[in-house]
C-alpha cells in the first residue's frame, strides 16, 4: 500500500515536470540529426568526392626488393647433338617408292629409303649409245688426224722439191746452159770468120788461076760463091751470139727466178695449208675426245644417280625423320615422309642420331642479342617430360636472322640459335617441344619495378613516385630486364610508390637531350634542330635574313615574313609603309625570346650571312630621313 503511494506520489511529480522533459528530447534529437549529417557528409565527401581525388585513380606499384632472375624465354625443338643428316641426293624431283618406319633401330648398311629412278633407267640406254656413237667419232677423228698429217707432210716435200729444182735449173742456166750457149756461138763465129777467110784466099787464087785459064769460069763463080757463104754464116753465127747475150739471156734468167719464187711461194702456201689441216683435225680429235669424256661422265653420273636412288645407313641409330625433327615456321609445314611423296634434291631426309646427347635448337628475338651470348647457362623443360628439367649452355648463335622467318615476315627477325643440354636422357625424343630459358644474371637481393614504369626522359631513365598526394620524377640507373620487371640499381627504395603509366610525353625530345646523329656522335638538341631547320628551308627553297630591328639577335624566317618585316607593314589608310621598328615593337616577349634563341643556335658563318643581308636590305640614312619626313608632313 506505501508502495503504490510512492509511486503515485512518483508519477505526479513527473506529470508535474513535463515540459520541461520534452524540450530536453527535442534537443536531444536535433543532436543526433546534426551528427547523423555531419557523418552523411564525411561519408560523402569520402566516397563520393573521393573519386575526384587525382591520386585516387593512378596504378602504382610499390617497389619490392629480393631476389630476381634476368632470363630470356624461348621456345624451342630438342635435336641430337651429333647426328648424321641424310639428304636426297639425285638431281631434280623424285618419288619415294620404299622407306624405312620412323623410329626403326638401324644397323651400318641397312636400306633406309628407295627412290624411283625408273627414268634413270631409261636414260641410263640412251646415253650408252651416245657414249658409243661418241667413241666411234673420237676414232673416225683420230684416223683423220694421221691422214691429214701424212698428207699435210707429202705436200710440203712435193712444194720443197719443186723449190729446190726450180733454184737448181735457175743455177744451171746461169752457170752451166748459158756459159756453154755464149762458148759455142763464139767458137761459131771464129769458125765462120776462117772459112770465110779461106774462102776469100781460095777465090783470089782462082782469080789468078782464071786470068791465066787454069780454071773454068764456073770453078771461079763456085768460089765467089763460097765466099758469099762464108760471110752469111759469120753474120748469123754474130747474130746468134747478140740474140742469145741481150734477148735470151735476160728472158731465161728471169722466167727461171719466176719459178724459184713461185716455188717458194707455193711451199709457203702448203705449210701454211698443211699446218692448217693439222690444226683443225688436232681441234676436232680433242673435240671428240671431250665430247665422249663428256658423255661418259653423263653415262658415269647417271650410274651414280641410279645407285644413289637407294640410301643406305652410313652407321648404326635410330631413324628419325627430318620433317619430325624440324622446328616451326615455314621448314615445319613442309608433308611428313610417306611413300610416294615428291622430294627435291638435297632436300634432308633422315636425320641418323649418333650419340645420347641432345641439344635444343631456338629462335632468339633480335630484341634480346643484347643479353645472350655463347656460354650462358640456360634451364630447358620439354612439355612432354612433366617435372622434368635439364641444365645447358648456349653453344652457338647465329651470326645473321634466319631466312626463312624474314621470307615468310620481314619484320620479324630470328636467330637460330644451339643450347647443348648437359649429360644423356634416354626420354628425350628428337622433335619434342621444349622451353628453354637462358639465364642472363641471378641476383639474391635486388630492387625491381614493373617494366613500364620506367621511361626515358631526356635520354636518362626516369620513374614517377607517387609519395604525400604528389608525383615526383626521379632519375634512376637501371639493369637488365626480363620482359616483366626491370632491375633498378640506384635511386629507388623498397616500398616506394611509382606510377605504371607514366606519362609519354615527358620521353618525347626535350632541349637538354643528347641525340645521336648519323656519325654516332652525341649531339645537343639545339643543334640538332638547327640542323633540321636548315634542311627544311633548302628543301623549301627559303631564305634566311635579319628580323628588323634586330641586326645581332634574331632566327631565320621565311622569306614573306621577311619582307613583312624588314620593310614594314602598310597602313590600311593611308597605304605608306609603317616604320619597321613597329613590327618588332609590336611583338611579345615571348616571341621575341624565340626568335633570340634561334639566333643563338646559328653557327657564326650563318649570322655573319645574316648580318650581310640585312645590312642589304636596310634602308640608308638619308632614305630613313627623307621617309621620316614625308610621314611628318602627312
Amino acid at each position: 500500500m506505501a508502495n503504490k503511494d510512492k509511486t503515485k506520489g512518483e508519477l505526479s511529480n513527473n506529470h508535474g515536470r513535463g515540459p520541461l522533459n520534452s524540450k530536453f528530447s527535442s534537443k536531444r534529437l536535433w543532436v543526433v540529426f546534426i551528427l547523423a549529417a555531419v557523418a552523411l557528409i564525411a561519408v560523402w565527401l569520402k566516397v563520393v568526392r573521393g573519386s575526384d581525388d587525382p591520386m585516387s585513380g593512378l596504378a602504382t606499384f610499390a617497389v619490392k626488393r629480393g631476389p630476381l632472375t634476368i632470363s630470356v624465354l624461348e621456345s624451342g625443338t630438342i635435336k641430337a647433338r651429333e647426328q648424321i643428316i641424310i639428304k636426297n641426293e639425285i638431281e631434280g624431283r623424285s618419288s619415294i617408292i620404299w622407306l624405312i618406319e620412323e623410329g626403326t633401330l638401324v644397323k651400318k648398311g641397312d636400306l633406309l629409303v628407295e627412290l624411283d629412278a625408273s627414268t634413270l633407267e631409261d636414260g641410263k640406254i640412251d646415253q650408252e649409245i651416245r657414249v658409243q656413237n661418241a667413241d666411234a667419232a673420237l676414232i673416225n677423228a683420230t684416223e683423220s688426224l694421221a691422214v691429214v698429217k701424212n698428207q699435210s707432210l707429202s705436200d710440203v716435200e712435193v712444194a720443197e722439191l719443186t723449190l729446190e729444182f726450180a733454184e737448181q735449173d735457175l743455177k744451171q742456166y746461169e752457170q752451166g746452159l748459158y756459159p756453154n750457149e755464149q762458148t759455142a756461138s763464139k767458137n761459131t763465129i771464129t769458125l765462120r770468120e776462117e772459112e770465110l777467110q779461106r774462102a776469100a784466099e781460095t777465090l783470089t787464087w782462082s782469080k789468078k788461076l782464071s786470068e791465066q785459064k787454069y780454071i773454068s769460069k764456073t770453078e771461079l763463080l763456085a768460089d765467089e760463091l763460097a765466099v758469099t757463104r762464108s760471110k752469111n754464116n759469120l753474120q748469123l753465127a754474130q747474130n746468134d751470139l747478140n740474140l742469145l747475150e741481150n734477148f735470151t739471156y735476160q728472158r731465161e734468167t728471169a722466167q727461171l727466178q719466176s719459178d724459184v719464187r713461185q716455188a717458194t711461194m707455193a711451199l709457203e702456201r702448203t705449210q701454211r695449208k698443211a699446218k692448217a689441216n693439222v690444226a683443225q683435225a688436232e681441234a676436232e680429235l680433242k673435240a671428240r675426245e671431250l665430247e665422249y669424256k663428256r658423255q661418259q661422265d653423263r653415262l658415269t653420273k647417271m650410274y651414280d644417280q641410279i645407285a644413289k636412288a637407294k640410301i643406305y645407313a652410313p652407321a648404326n641409330g635410330m631413324v628419325v625423320y627430318a620433317t619430325s625433327a624440324e622446328r616451326g615456321g615455314f621448314r615445319g609445314r613442309q608433308e611428313p615422309l610417306d611413300e610416294g611423296v615428291e622430294v627435291r634434291e638435297r632436300q634432308e631426309l633422315i636425320h641418323l642420331p649418333t650419340a645420347e646427347s641432345s641439344m635444343a635448337e631456338v629462335d632468339i628475338h633480335e630484341a634480346s642479342l643484347e643479353k645472350v651470348r655463347v656460354g650462358l647457362p640456360a634451364i630447358i623443360t620439354v612439355d612432354a617430360l612433366q617435372g622434368k628439367k635439364f641444365f645447358g649452355h648456349v653453344a652457338r648463335i647465329a651470326p645473321l636472322p634466319d631466312a626463312a622467318s624474314m621470307w615468310m615476315n620481314p619484320d620479324l627477325k630470328v636467330y637460330n640459335s644451339d643450347v647443348y643440354l648437359e649429360g644423356t636422357e634416354p626420354s628425350l625424343r628428337t622433335g619434342m617441344s621444349c622451353k628453354v630459358e637462358i639465364i642472363v644474371e641471378q641476383y639474391d637481393d635486388a630492387v625491381y619495378v614493373p617494366m613500364q614504369a620506367v621511361l626515358r626522359v631526356g635520354g636518362e631513365p626516369a620513374v614517377y613516385v607517387v609519395k604525400d598526394g604528389t608525383i615526383e620524377e626521379r632519375k634512376v640507373e637501371i639493369g637488365l630486364d626480363n620482359r616483366r620487371v626491370i632491375r633498378i640499381a640506384s635511386g629507388l627504395d623498397e616500398g616506394e610508390t611509382v606510377w605504371l603509366t607514366p606519362p609519354l610525353k615527358s620521353a618525347a625530345l626535350e632541349p637538354g637531350s643528347q641525340i645521336a646523329d648519323g656519325t654516332g656522335l652525341p649531339d645537343s638538341f639545339n643543334a640538332l634542330k638547327q640542323r633540321i631547320n636548315e634542311r627544311l628551308e633548302k628543301a623549301n627553297g627559303t631564305e634566311v635574313s635579319i628580323p628588323p630591328g634586330m641586326p645581332s639577335e634574331s632566327a631565320a624566317v621565311p622569306q614573306g615574313e621577311r619582307q613583312e618585316e624588314q620593310m614594314g607593314q602598310r597602313d590600311e589608310g593611308s597605304g605608306q609603309r609603317r616604320p619597321e621598328r613597329e613590327g618588332v615593337e609590336s611583338m611579345s616577349t615571348e616571341q621575341r625570346e624565340q626568335r633570340r634563341r634561334r639566333f643563338e643556335n646559328m653557327s657564326p658563318e650563318e649570322r655573319q650571312k645574316l648580318r650581310e643581308q640585312f645590312q642589304g636590305t636596310r634602308p640608308t640614312e638619308g632614305r630613313r630621313s627623307k621617309q621620316q619626313g614625308q610621314e611628318r608632313n602627312q
